[in-house]
């Protein structure tokens, strides 16, 4: 049984666990095609090496094209949490979406979780039902694809148990759906309670509302690694550069002891 420790010194993203997986060895063409299994199109996966203070990981993309044909890169930016260029789902056309896919059952119950968690949140914090909720920044076709594709990379590497770090926090302000909000977000943090944080100091989002909640459904604790015997290193990239400071998401997976 294969134990992941994600190691959160520059906070998570989905694109950031992806980047992760498949730098620490999940074959990106298996992970591709599993993704093809959802009916879903009008998007690529990419990826590249890139350094972050000097430091190598993999940078994995969504390039969505637009109406208008032109290509972008969805998913966090420099200016803001998210560019949010799809239709803001509702909790019940992300679940038909992943339930109409081929993709292993277990597979698809946890993507479902994940997302199932997001509403939860976003229902708190506008105090309206779950079933109310647009889950505007976080149902574009990027986050369907970095959710489920983060929930496929953990079964193709065979890995059963999850845990984390500490989640770092950053400070400032961050444009939404909603307009100007305090980093973290309202979302984020929600989805963070229970989970140890500590601050940073940082400007900017590092805890994004899918990578806490990638956490809050398969994290079987928070802390120092789990005893392993150590197998895989993989680092995921962030888009943005911060100074000082390597952004990337560094997971561990390694065997349980004899």
């Amino acid at each position: 049984m294969a134990i992941a420790y994600f190691d959160c010194f520059s906070g998570i993203s989905g694109d950031m666990i992806l980047g992760a997986l498949v730098d620490a060895g999940l074959d990106f063409d298996a992970l591709s095609g599993e993704l093809q299994k959802l009916p879903l199109d009008g998007y690529r996966l990419t990826r590249k090496t890139v350094t972050r203070q000097y430091i190598a990981g993999t940078k994995v993309d969504v390039i969505v094209q637009t109406a208008e044909g032109r290509e972008i890169i969805e998913g966090p930016g420099e200016d803001g949490p998210y560019h949010d260029h799809g239709e803001a789902r509702h909790l019940e056309d992300l679940t038909s979406i992943i339930e109409g896919s081929t993709i292993d059952g277990a597979v698809r119950r946890r993507a479902i979780q994940v997302f199932d968690h997001l509403a939860t949140a976003e229902s708190k914090v506008h105090g309206i039902s779950k079933r109310e909720v647009h889950l505007h920044e976080v149902s574009g076709v990027d986050a369907i694809v970095d959710i489920v594709g983060a929930c496929i990379g953990l079964a193709l590497l065979d890995i059963e148990m999850v845990y984390a770090s500490a989640l770092p926090m950053g400070r400032g302000f961050i444009h939404c759906a909603h307009g100007l909000m305090p980093v973290p977000a309202p979302g984020a943090l929600e989805l963070m309670r229970d989970m140890p944080v500590y601050h940073t100091g940082i400007e900017g989002e590092l805890v994004t509302p899918t990578g806490a909640a990638f956490l809050k459904a398969t994290a079987d604790g928070h802390g120092v690694p789990p005893k392993m015997v150590l197998r895989k290193i993989g680092y995921g990239a962030g888009t943005k550069d911060i100074p000082g400071h390597p952004n990337l998401l560094r997971v561990c997976i390694g065997d349980h002891p004899e």
